[in-house]
Order: C-alpha cells, then sequence, then structure tokens
C-alpha cells in the first residue's frame, strides 16, 4: 500500500513539473511562440520589419509584375505573420500581375 502510495505521488509530482515547464517555456518552441507576435524581445526579431524588406526585394526583383504596395499592407495587416519569399512562388502569388 506504501509503495503504491509512494508511485501515485511521484507521478502526480512528475505530471506538476512537466505542466509547469511548459507553461514557462512553451513560447521558446517556434510552433507556439513566435507566430503570433510583431516583435520578438528576446531574438530582437520585428516580423513586420522583415515582411517589408522582402516586399521590397521582390519589387525590385519582379518589377512591374509585382505588387509591392498590396504586399507592405498584408505585412502590417496580419502583422507580419505571412513573411514573402521571392524565390517561392506559393508565397508571393498573391501578389503577382500579368502584364500584357
Amino acid at each position: 500500500m506504501n509503495r503504491m502510495c509512494a508511485s501515485k505521488n511521484l507521478m502526480l509530482l512528475t505530471i506538476a513539473m512537466t505542466t509547469l515547464c511548459l507553461l514557462q517555456f512553451g513560447d521558446t518552441l517556434p510552433s507556439i511562440g513566435h507566430y503570433g507576435k510583431r516583435f520578438d524581445p528576446m531574438g530582437g526579431i520585428d516580423f513586420i520589419q522583415i515582411c517589408l524588406n522582402n516586399c521590397a526585394q521582390c519589387k525590385k526583383m519582379f518589377g512591374d509584375y509585382f505588387q509591392g504596395q498590396t504586399c507592405a499592407e498584408s505585412c502590417i495587416k496580419f502583422k507580419g505573420k505571412a513573411i514573402p519569399d521571392c524565390e517561392d512562388i506559393g508565397s508571393i502569388a498573391p501578389f503577382l500581375n500579368a502584364l500584357e
């Protein structure tokens, strides 16, 4: 009986410590921590600025084929959550237009 009680207490303590660790350090996981933030004070990363810089770079690369203004507006609207990559057609497709 004593052994079972000690085992149960150890299990509860393990669950409690794991929960505390996840609550304390859970924001360091990429899938949880950085996507909802505009600025990461620990890493010094400003996602909106990165997004805007990438829009400017794509505009330089593609010229009139790329809608830089629309790209920049989406950076601000979505707080840098969808950063365009000029080499990834999927990420810049909404900002491309065909010239005739």
